[in-house]
């Protein structure tokens, strides 16, 4: 859930700054971008060098950039603007209270008031101050403005005392921030069937029948809706890419396999998105020992391969179908015929007409069609195309 993600970690004086340093290695082993942006007050727990080094970002703390006769400033709206998410922690009594009332005396104060992105707070004190009915109104007040609260723990404090005040602990802070993300995730409790790559076809041991495909679309949707919340099965022909934890990976190899592993897994999808280029025709024979070059001319028979979508088209209840179709001439007719004959609801269709777009490319340039209407998109990344592909989707069909 946090693959990708833009996070501002807000640092504050307290003793548990020390912890931000393994939130932060947290945070960029799941997949984010972090920012780091401390008070005055948390320098003298924290370095910004240890953050900085951690975070591979340079630390702000600041109104003004280094050196501060150049007269440059680090701008907090732009910081507000650039965050998918917010987290202060650990959170002061001190910062919370500024925060509550809007107060504006630091880069972190005015950074969390431009802030247009989910924030987060971790407190961080001694049980007393923890306890005290002003702390208490001041975590009220944010959590009704729709901050969200991650509870301190109970444990020894710094003070030798015992109860509640610990800031949570960082993997716990991670774990939370990525289940209550995945609790609001728009596709959140669907289960998305995906197949991508091309599949190989054996001629012989060494020798296929293949295509160009690199998977770069499949695997850039089955991201996508992870990072959306879904439970993804991702069934893949060979190629190098890899996937997140998390995303169900099934690799195949053959036409034969892939659709040996799609059907029986789609009764219980919700979605599936076939982006896989399978070969439509095999060897009838595949030879046992490797071929040797002779004189003359060979000849391989082929013979169609499953056709995986048709397949689903066939057995389709309730699932959202959707199918790919890459075309070289008359696309949207070609497009439109494969939606009505394979019973699909989308066919994303492109063509190797438009330049960077298609097998081996990290861009694309497709053409959503369905029964009702078709949607141009311009060439973007095959990442972008893949959110593109969901919004359409949950627009049009959930």
């Amino acid at each position: 859930m946090l693959r990708g993600k833009r996070i501002l970690l807000g640092v504050t004086g307290s003793i548990a700054a020390y912890k931000s340093a393994f939130l932060v290695r947290e945070l960029v082993k799941a997949g984010a971008d972090v920012q780091v942006v401390l008070t005055d007050a948390a320098r003298t727990f924290v370095t910004p060098l240890t953050l900085g080094t951690l975070s591979k970002r340079p630390v702000l703390d600041n109104f003004v950039k280094e050196p501060l006769h150049a007269g440059v400033w680090n701008n907090h709206v732009e910081l507000g603007l650039w965050a998918d998410l917010m987290i202060v922690a650990p959170a002061s009594a001190n910062t919370l209270a500024k925060m509550a009332h809007g107060e504006a005396d630091n880069l972190l104060l005015t950074t969390y008031l431009s802030a247009k992105c989910p924030v987060y707070f971790a407190p961080a004190m001694d049980l007393d101050m923890h306890a005290h009915g002003a702390n208490q109104d001041n975590i009220s007040i944010l959590e009704k403005r729709g901050n969200i609260h991650i509870p301190s723990g109970s444990g020894e404090l710094a003070s030798g005392l015992d109860g509640q005040g610990r800031m949570a602990e960082p993997h716990e802070i991670r774990e939370f921030i990525e289940a209550d993300l995945q609790s609001k995730a728009p596709l959140s409790g669907k289960k998305v069937l995906i197949t991508a790559g091309p599949t190989q076809e054996p001629i012989d041991p060494v020798r296929y029948v293949g295509n160009r495909s690199t998977g770069k679309m499949g695997y850039a949707i089955a991201e996508a809706a992870s990072q959306l919340g879904a439970r993804v099965t991702l069934i893949s022909g060979p190629t190098s890419l890899s996937v997140s934890d998390g995303i169900d990976l099934i690799n195949v190899q053959t036409a034969q396999e892939m659709y040996e592993a799609t059907l029986p897994r789609f009764d219980s999808a919700d979605i599936a998105i076939l982006s896989a280029a399978v070969a439509d025709y095999r060897p009838k024979k595949a030879a046992d020992q490797k071929i040797k070059k002779l004189s003359g001319s060979l000849e391989i028979q082929l013979e169609p391969t499953p056709d995986i979508l048709n397949s689903l088209g066939k057995a389709k209840e309730n699932q959202i179908l959707v199918g790919f179709a890459l075309e070289t001439q008359d696309g949207l007719a070609n497009a439109q015929g494969k939606l009505e004959r394979k019973n699909c609801d989308l066919i994303v269709m492109n063509t190797l007409q438009d330049e960077k777009a298609g097998f081996g490319f990290d861009t694309n340039k497709v053409t959503f069609v369905s029964h009702n209407n078709s949607v141009d998109s311009e060439l973007k990344s095959k990442r972008e195309i893949a959110h593109d592909l969901l919004d359409y989707i949950r627009e049009h069909f959930l």
